[in-house]
């Protein structure tokens, strides 16, 4: 007869093989998943709170080189919201009628969430005071993105969408873009870029604790291709350019690779990604187990429907076009001013009556803040 402890041990390593928890062990698991918290970074009272957020989720090189260069300052207490799965192209969509589910992050030297939501639902749920122990932090930085958010592009971007609802909230934003290259850009870029606009974070979170940054307005932030060769900063007004946009028929194989379509947002913002986005394998399987479970719902709701032979149904994908130049030689505007290499700095407001009033005050701070620059 073997002892009692050996048989015990052994029943339980076989259990464990077979994926099966013994009962004393998931009870404990149960107990502890009920009343452990994420652990979170100490607040210090004294330094400033920024939240960051962005579009594209946590594993995201624009957000890990953000993230990387606020804390390396030591000057701020840094958290972060994010969305789960790409939300690139959500625009200022929220999340009705469904629970939305927040996991705590792993990124060090801050506290991080992700959020099933869109970039509008991380600020809004990090404002609402119900994730995170504060309600309103000194400044929102979302980015950086991955290609420009330069004219008409501010209205599908999930990342000025994010600086946005900050505003209308009353807290101070900044968005934050690379103009993003495919066949030139590198991912080295990202850290770059956030060397290029850290002075102008400092800066803006010193006057915001004056009292001397801009009320009315966000501020759209585009760093150019090669950031560390930029010609300076400049101020811009948003422009027409935009993108084309092209939907293909496609065939009964409706979801080619690396792309998805999914209808959990009830229709308020167009969701779209590519999973070659991904900073990493990691994060593009945990994305790529994320959209089938959204394709499994998408479809089974099609598929609780009644059949209806005679219905016609038919499959497309959206794609944007090369860029399209607007019929203008303005030198001050967004898109012109980025493509010249200029990291340009564009005053947004939530109100379309106020444009020359945001413009002469972003244009008094900026020439206060960087003496010297257009």
């Amino acid at each position: 007869m073997m002892p009692p402890d050996l048989v015990s041990n052994l029943q339980e390593a076989l259990l464990n093989r077979k994926g099966v928890q013994p009962q004393h062990q998931e009870q404990e698991s149960n107990d502890n998943a009920e009343t452990s918290e994420p652990v979170e970074v100490e607040i210090d009272p004294l330094k400033p709170i920024i939240l960051v957020i962005n579009s594209d989720g946590v594993d995201s090189p624009g957000l890990t080189n953000i993230v990387e260069a606020l804390v390396r300052e030591g000057l701020y207490n840094v958290h972060v919201c994010v969305p789960q799965s790409d939300k690139s192209v959500s625009g200022h969509s929220v999340t009705l009628r469904e629970t939305v589910e927040a996991s705590s992050a792993n990124i060090s030297g801050a506290t991080a969430f992700e959020i099933s939501g869109t970039p509008v639902d991380c600020v809004s749920l990090a404002l609402s005071g119900a994730l995170f122990s504060w309600s309103k932090p000194t400044m929102v930085i979302s980015g950086i993105n991955r290609g420009s958010s330069c004219g008409h592009h501010m209205f599908y971007s999930g990342v000025v969408a994010g600086a946005r609802e900050a505003l209308l909230c009353g807290v101070p934003s900044l968005s934050i873009s690379l103009n993003w290259r495919k066949d030139e850009s590198q991912e080295t870029d990202f850290k770059d870029a956030a060397t290029v606009c850290l002075p102008l974070i400092n800066a803006a979170i010193r006057d915001i604790e004056k009292g001397a940054f801009p009320k009315s307005c966000f501020l759209n932030i585009e760093i150019p291709t090669s950031p560390l060769s930029n010609k300076g900063f400049k101020l811009t007004k948003q422009s027409m350019w935009r993108s084309t946009p092209n939907w293909l028929a496609v065939s009964t194989n409706r979801y080619p690779a690396g792309h998805f379509l999914a209808n959990q947002q009830g229709g308020l913002g167009i969701q779209f990604a590519q999973l070659g986005r991904d900073a990493s394998a990691a994060g593009a399987a945990r994305r790529l187990t994320t959209q089938k479970k959204n394709l499994e719902i998408v479809e089974s709701i099609g598929a609780a429907g009644k059949s209806d032979s005679k219905k016609v149904k038919k499959y497309f994908r959206l794609e944007f076009l090369e860029k399209q130049q607007e019929d203008t030689d303005s030198d001050d505007l967004d898109y012109r001013a980025l493509e010249s290499g200029y990291v340009t700095v564009t005053p947004l407001s939530i109100s379309p009556h106020i444009e020359t009033d945001i413009q002469m005050a972003a244009s008094d701070w900026v020439s206060t803040m960087l003496p010297g620059e257009q």
